[in-house]
């Protein structure tokens, strides 16, 4: 399955993106993608401890199953404004 991926303020900065795609087996979950987005992105990584996951437009957790064409969007614990 396909999810899209939106990298949000500084996370741009470390994975030299705003936006990916990445391919998954179906029934994976947030935390599956983190593990491959952390592989692909080791500066990314660092911040596993506090990063934001939206999926849409609501807040996710790690054992959330994702669905093919999801919409994930990784933000940093703090934003300016």
């Amino acid at each position: 399955m396909r999810i899209n991926v939106s990298f949000h303020s500084y996370f741009k900065e470390l994975t030299g993106c705003s936006q990916t795609i990445e391919e998954l087996l179906s029934g994976s979950t947030i935390g599956d993608l983190l593990t491959r987005l952390h592989e692909r992105f080791p500066k990314l990584a660092a911040m596993k401890r506090s990063t934001l996951i939206a999926v849409g437009v609501e807040y996710q957790n790690g054992s959330y199953v994702l669905k093919d064409g999801d919409e994930v969007s990784l933000f940093p614990p703090v934003q300016g404004g």
